[in-house]
This record gives structure tokens, C-alpha cells and sequence, in this order.
């Protein structure tokens, strides 16, 4: 197959990395320069900085407007922990240039714990074992989503024009704190007629760190924001963890939803 040349990627359309992190990720986004150092030489990388009120639609929303402002015409959401991949940025721009309304979304590897060496970007590609939950096309494929995918959607890597993400309203930022309002983007996009594409190739890798399952420390975050998708969409969101919690006997299910016990 002819994979897209550096040259022919830099034409025609201004794009860039946008990201949100706190201080805590710090190494993690130095991992991610490197990666578009190595990889995407030049590409512009805008960063948003995530407040004490841990409201990371407001961080996004944010950072897009500045990157917008600056005449972006491809916003590249990568989380602050995502090394972009050696073809992440070309397979992204060519699918934004054929489909320029449609929201990308690439496979994530989530990586093991290094050795004392770190990550190693020079063997990155060996570590590639995509999430297996959502698709993983050929490099150089895509296919568009199913409206039953749209649940599937990840904020960790996604691509829009900025056309589109103006057209979307951002994200929703009554979700304050953690959980939720990725799934609520995805379903108001779904609402306003958008579609999905899933991009093979367009890799990206997850790094490792510390994790609670459930993560109890976010329990009143997640109650809160579980409610507020359920008043909108009559569903609700992040129900494996909602179920944890109730088996630890920290939430329960009442008439009015899920409450602290």
C-alpha cells in the first residue's frame, strides 16, 4: 500500500495536537513531544491545563478554542498519557481531508509497566496490541462507525475539523471531575446527525500508571456525573463501575438512581 509521505501530509491543511493535563502528567507529556518530535517533527501542540475542580470538558473546550483562534483546521485530541503512533498524524489528516465532517477515531495500545529504561520509541511499534473492545482496521482503512458504536468512542485519541467541532457545541461542561463526559459527547454527536469513522493505522499508546478499579477516589464524581448523563440521555453511563461500588456497599440503588449508602 502507499502510505501518505510527510510531504504530501503537510499540504493544504493546518493541524494540530491539542491535550489536557494536570502537573501530575507531566513525564507522560514529555513522552507525547517526543513522540511528535520523532514522528510529526513541527506539528503544533497545544496544551490545556486541567483546574482544581478536575472539569475536563471545560480543559478541552479551552484548549480547542485556542488552537481554533490560531486557524487550526484539525483538532488531534490526544489524553495526556497517548504517545502518538509513526502514522497516528498522517492517517488522521488524510482521513480528515476525505471525510472532513466525520469524527476519527484511531485503535489504542494500552501499555504494560516499563523497565527502568521507560518507553523506548524505537521499539514502540513492537508493543502494539490494540484495545480489543473497539476496531482495529489495516493501516491505510477505515470504516464508518455503527450508530451502536458511538458508545465505543474514546476521548484518549479522536480527530475533527474544526468545522465539525464547532458544528458539535464542545463538551458538555456541567460534568465536573471524573467520568462521563466523553460518553455524553459521543451521544450528542450521535443526536446531531454526525458520523463516526474508525481510521486504521492512526495508532496511539496509552502509558502506564497507577489505577484503582473501581475508582473509589472518584465515587462522588462519578455519581454525579452518572445522574447528569441519565437526565439527558435516560440511560445510564458507567454502570460496571456504579455496580463495583455496590458491591462494596458504598452506593446503592434507589427510585431516585444510584446514592451514597
Amino acid at each position: 500500500m502507499m502510505w501518505p509521505t510527510w510531504k504530501e501530509i503537510n499540504q493544504n491543511m493546518k493541524y494540530a495536537v491539542v491535550t489536557i493535563a494536570d502537573d501530575s502528567r507531566q513525564a507522560h507529556v514529555d513522552m507525547q513531544l517526543e513522540g511528535l518530535k520523532k514522528w510529526a517533527q513541527g506539528t503544533p501542540h497545544y496544551r490545556g491545563y486541567i483546574d482544581t475542580d478536575m472539569n475536563l470538558a471545560r480543559a478541552r473546550n479551552e484548549v480547542a478554542a485556542r488552537a481554533v483562534a490560531d486557524g487550526v483546521e484539525l483538532l488531534i485530541f490526544l489524553d495526556a498519557d497517548c504517545i502518538p503512533g509513526p502514522f497516528l498524524i498522517p492517517f488522521y489528516v488524510e482521513a480528515a481531508r476525505n471525510w472532513p465532517d466525520e469524527v476519527l477515531c484511531g485503535p489504542v495500545t494500552y501499555l504494560q509497566e516499563p523497565d527502568d529504561r521507560g518507553y523506548q520509541l524505537d521499539t514502540l511499534l513492537e508493543l502494539t496490541n490494540p484495545h480489543p473492545a473497539r476496531p482495529n482496521l489495516p493501516a491505510g482503512q477505515s470504516r464508518l462507525g455503527t450508530e451502536e458504536e458511538w458508545k465505543l468512542f474514546w476521548s484518549l485519541s479522536f480527530a475533527m475539523s474544526t468545522s465539525a467541532w464547532q458544528d458539535s457545541g464542545g463538551f458538555d461542561e456541567g460534568y465536573a471531575g471524573y467520568g462521563g463526559e466523553d460518553t455524553d459527547f459521543a451521544f450528542s454527536l450521535r443526536a446531531q446527525g454526525k458520523k463516526l469513522r474508525w481510521v486504521g493505522g492512526a495508532h496511539a499508546y496509552h502509558q502506564w500508571h497507577l489505577v484503582s478499579s473501581p475508582p473509589v477516589e472518584h465515587l462522588d464524581d462519578i455519581l454525579a456525573n452518572a445522574t447528569r448523563f441519565h437526565s439527558i440521555w435516560g440511560i445510564w453511563p458507567m454502570e460496571g463501575w456504579l455496580v463495583a461500588f455496590a458491591e462494596r456497599g458504598l452506593v446503592k440503588r434507589s427510585d431516585d438512581g444510584w446514592v451514597r449508602t
